[in-house]
């Protein structure tokens, strides 16, 4: 990745766009300034970001990505071709910024978010018309107080309204809004998204980290596919020869094939093509081939729920590695990425800490900062969650206590996020 300087100027904090069968179809990445008043350069910030969200080729300003850019509705993504990327959402969160960003063309890659006290603002029709008619989808973030002018709410594609705002309380939001989708942000739960797509919205903002944990497995199974890797795990941790390995791999071809999948993508960074279990295990070494798994194990639930918990987990698992390769240690970037990977697992798999940590060897470091929420990874833990909830101060704080800069923070983000994609 190329250096970008402007990123030593932002705090950046991102969440998923989830659809109706809980798919991630966007990333929104949330953009706090160095200070408040301050408008980094749009441009800049915009090279940055398309190193993660490449405009698609052929693309231009006059030439928007219409599947892309049509609402979001529950059959989008099972018909959006194999390919095609989701957007980048953009939440500006500083006016000087916004305004800087509305003087320029972001392009069809970037949806754009506007908070609504600025698209009521006729000092700001022109230049949203000009974004629209160039090509930028936009997104009016918030209600307004009285009925936007029919040329400026065309602009519009959705309303990003928050989870406590009722969709049309208020003469404005209810005259003005009802011909456009609504996009509920701050969704917090299952029990959340659930009730935001019951009262119409057709995608939601936010993480579901709130949902009870899992407290016993006392009465319940293991799924066959899912033991089947976590004894791969197991085996791989005590060296057990590569034709013992692949009887176990054998017994679910599927996941056979899903490894295959994970070890020949582009974020493996793999120069050959690895065509067998053997194979990899020959590339790779025992160390190197059980973070893979880790990944393979969080991917095994079946439950449509888990895929923004899975989009999380990778991400976690690729951020914390990027957050400490700095340090040198190969070692050690193999333990964070199983860590951050295994973050979730508890809720990804329906399966407490005590239980699963039982079944699944992992590093000492990683067990204090699974199950007792302390080592040495905690607080990289710590930021990580402060970047999910683009939570500005905490990201900070977080940072400050590592001895990371804002720079360093934002590139290993960004890396992650990239990684993550490839392997999506």
């Amino acid at each position: 990745m190329q250096d970008h300087p402007v990123l030593g100027q932002v705090a950046l904090g991102y969440s998923p766009m989830i659809d109706r069968q809980r798919a991630v179809i966007a990333t929104r990445l949330t953009v706090f300034p160095a200070r408040p008043d301050a408008a980094p350069d749009p441009a800049a910030l915009l090279r940055a970001f398309d190193e993660v969200w490449p405009p698609a080729e052929g693309s231009s300003a006059g030439a928007p990505l219409k599947l892309e850019l049509r609402p979001l509705d529950p059959g989008a993504a099972a018909t959006r071709p194999a390919g095609v990327r989701p957007p980048l959402s953009l939440n500006l969160a500083g006016e000087a910024m916004l305004n800087a960003m509305l003087a320029i063309n972001p392009g069809p890659n970037v949806l754009l978010e506007v908070p609504a006290f600025m698209a009521a603002d006729p000092a700001h029709a022109a230049a949203l018309q000009a974004l629209n008619a160039g090509g930028t989808p936009l997104m009016l973030k918030g209600r307004p107080l009285q009925p936007l002018p029919p040329a400026v709410l065309a602009c519009f594609s959705h309303s990003v309204v928050e989870a406590s705002e009722e969709r049309r309380s208020g003469p404005g939001h209810a005259t003005s809004l009802r011909q456009i989708s609504t996009v509920q942000d701050g969704v917090r739960s299952s029990a959340d998204v659930k009730a935001a797509f019951e009262h119409g919205a057709v995608a939601v903002l936010g993480w579901q980290f709130d949902d009870p944990l899992p407290t016993t497995m006392a009465g319940r199974k293991v799924p066959p596919d899912i033991q089947v890797v976590m004894e791969l795990v197991s085996a791989v941790d005590r060296e057990e020869p590569v034709s013992k390995l692949e009887a176990l791999l054998k017994r679910d071809p599927t996941l056979a094939f899903r490894l295959m999948r994970y070890l020949n993508s582009p974020a493996f960074g793999l120069s050959v093509e690895v065509s067998s279990f053997g194979h990899a295990l020959m590339l790779l070494g025992y160390a190197r081939l059980k973070r893979w798994l880790a990944l393979l194990l969080a991917a095994s639930t079946k439950d449509a729920n888990a895929k923004p918990l899975l989009f999380a987990a990778v991400r976690r698992g690729l951020l914390l590695e990027e957050l400490v390769r700095h340090q040198g240690d190969a070692e050690l970037r193999g333990e964070m990425f199983i860590c951050g990977v295994f973050s979730l697992l508890d809720r990804l798999l329906n399966q407490p800490f005590s239980d699963l940590l039982a079944a699944v060897p992992v590093p000492e470091r990683v067990r204090q900062a699974l199950a007792e929420e302390g080592g040495p990874f905690h607080p990289y833990m710590e930021l990580v969650r402060a970047i999910e909830s683009s939570a500005v101060f905490d990201i900070r704080e977080c940072s400050e206590h590592l001895l990371l800069g804002p720079a360093e923070v934002n590139r290993a983000l960004l890396l992650a996020l990239r990684g993550a994609r490839q392997l999506d």
